[in-house]
């Protein structure tokens, strides 16, 4: 079938699902991942492997525009002023998930390599649902300040682990010789390389959006920078991922303009972010369910417990707020965005093993579960701490 046809399927079906959802409360991406299922494999087979493939770059802008998103939130004279306990309580949270995923995924599959790539996408947490929810209640307080400030670190350190943890993982997968060089500088390279790529391309946005007079302008050297970016990356091996969340977060501190440009692409990007989970569902294979069943309920479960202890030991060492140890861990449940990213960047980086099918399909799965339970556990949390105001 004509890709435009698929594409316009899936925007609309997504789009439909996604609002069917709004009504009882559930954010639409769990719609337009579940609008995915339907037209993909498991369902009316429409948007089949073929047609995946031959929208794979929508796939790989639609994942620049989530990092640079992500980067935006990284505006260093807010967080400072929020402090260090962000920075512990995030970093123990992302690891707490990381260990104990790995561990259990380790001990029930004896895979070395499918275990740190699922303990490495576990870390991440979904911003997006649990500033919904605290937008929605008004939420000012303590909680909702750290809350606010974890989520919007967290995602930069899941980036960095997952780096390290795939570049090990191929040493696995490919039965190489473990060596320093391949564990340890090959990976820190790539990261500082990322990094420093991105950072040089938002000093040429930050550029771009001062040369530029009119809206009609700036969306275009916005849209025309990330794919010069998505084209680089690609082409040298780096992790476009890091790169574009480096981009954003240059962009956020140095431009005088930020907010303009920010908002330009929050105007542009629905309709590519919504297709980008579509298609992310489409990948979602039933035939893959008694496979990982045990492994999807194990990564579900230590994932939460992981996120939960991670972040009260975190919010304890900071000597955070009393709430704040009581109630963080239940904000930080969501796993959409970059999680899904990284499971799809997984069906790449490892095309000839079942890694990447594996992984889509429990990220996929235990997404639209978290979907639900996170806004759930967000608005309890900041409810119990008495710092909602509707």
């Amino acid at each position: 079938m004509n890709p435009f046809i698929n594409l316009g399927l899936a925007l609309i079906v997504g789009v439909i699902c996604g609002k069917l959802m709004n009504k009882i409360k559930v954010p639409a991406v769990a719609g337009y991942i579940i609008g995915g299922l339907i037209l993909g494999a498991s369902g009316l087979r429409i948007l089949n492997g073929d047609t995946i493939n031959q929208l794979a770059f929508l796939s790989d802008f639609a994942l620049c525009v989530i990092a640079f998103n992500i980067g935006s939130e990284l505006e260093l004279s807010v967080i400072r002023q929020l402090g260090k306990s962000i920075f512990i309580i995030a970093f123990f949270e992302a690891f707490g998930a990381f260990i104990l995923v790995t561990g259990v995924s380790y001990f029930l599959t004896k895979d070395f390599a499918i275990s740190l790539i699922l303990g490495s996408v576990s870390a991440a947490t979904a911003p997006a649902a649990t500033v919904m929810v605290l937008r929605e209640l008004n939420a000012k307080g303590p909680l909702t300040s750290t809350l606010l400030g974890v989520v919007a670190v967290d995602d930069a350190i899941c980036l960095v682990i997952y780096a390290m943890a795939a570049s090990v993982a191929k040493v696995f997968v490919n039965h190489e010789v473990i060596t320093l060089q391949k564990i340890l500088i090959l990976p820190i390279q790539e990261i500082v390389f990322s990094v420093l790529v991105g950072a040089i391309l938002g000093l040429l946005m930050t550029a771009l959006i001062q040369y530029s007079k009119r809206d009609s302008e700036l969306l275009p050297f916005v849209i025309g920078t990330l794919l010069l970016l998505v084209g680089i990356a690609t082409h040298f091996g780096l992790s476009p991922l890091l790169t574009a969340m480096a981009m954003g977060a240059t962009v956020a501190n140095i431009s005088p303009q930020k907010i303009k440009a920010f908002t330009i692409l929050e105007h542009f990007s629905p309709p590519v972010v919504a297709a980008f989970f579509v298609l992310a569902g489409a990948r979602l294979n039933f035939a893959y369910i008694p496979q990982i069943g045990l492994l999807g309920v194990a990564y579900l479960v230590f994932r939460i417990l992981g996120k939960l202890a991670g972040a009260s030991l975190g919010a304890t060492i900071s000597k955070a707020p009393a709430n704040v140890k009581k109630y963080i861990g239940l904000g930080l449940l969501s796993q959409v965005g970059v999680a899904v990213g990284l499971a799809i960047t997984v069906s790449r980086e490892f095309p000839d093993t079942d890694i990447g099918s594996i992984v889509v399909t429990i990220l996929l799965a235990t997404t639209i579960i978290t979907e639900i339970i996170g806004p759930i556990a967000t608005k309890y949390a900041v409810t119990k701490a008495d710092e909602t105001h509707v």
